[in-house]
């Protein structure tokens, strides 16, 4: 899997190590109170499992599956919710965890859902910002780095399903994905 690396953008140790600032940075803004945290799957797992980890707060976890690349490198033009919460959000201080925001869509769309659920609150914390590729004004309150426009896979990031467990981010040489 490695050979189908162009390049390495961001190896474990700089991940791990900005994980521990976006959990302090968290915990401080959220100043012990409890959040209901929503991580939109299945590419923010991996993300969501080490953030969680290095909370402090009180914190609930729930799930939603999204749908926005497909087996493409492109995210589709409407990204579709495919599963609903289980937890009700009224009230709540909402933490929504994404993995990639590329053209806000996605996270505009999920924003706007749990917005219309009257919760106290929803602020929202992303793995990687891609900022040349937005489509709308949707800024993530939290970024755990912003990366150049190239399709990228590891740490949860797949391409067709695959690479998601690579323990970095890298670039994926683009004779991986051009017959697709």
């Amino acid at each position: 899997m490695k050979n189908d690396l162009k390049e390495i953008l961001l190896d474990e140790a700089v991940i791990r190590s900005r994980i521990q600032e976006l959990g302090k940075e968290i915990d401080d803004f959220f100043q012990e109170k409890e959040i209901l945290l929503i991580t939109l799957l299945d590419g923010a797992i991996v993300f969501t499992a080490d953030l969680i980890r290095n909370l402090s707060i009180p914190l609930r976890l729930d799930c939603l599956r999204v749908s926005s690349y497909g087996d493409s490198t492109d995210p589709e033009t409407a990204p579709r919710i495919l599963s609903s919460l289980k937890s009700d959000v009224r009230d709540r201080e909402i933490l929504l965890v994404d993995d990639i925001l590329d053209t806000g869509n996605t996270m505009q769309k999920v924003h706007d859902e749990v917005m219309a659920r009257q919760p106290a609150s929803v602020h929202s914390c992303v793995f990687l910002d891609k900022p040349d590729r937005r489509e709308n004004d949707f800024k993530a309150d939290w970024v755990g780095f912003s990366i150049p426009d190239e399709f990228v896979v590891g740490y949860g990031l797949d391409y067709a399903g695959r690479y998601r467990q690579l323990p970095y981010v890298g670039t994926l040489k683009p004779v991986i994905y051009e017959d697709s």
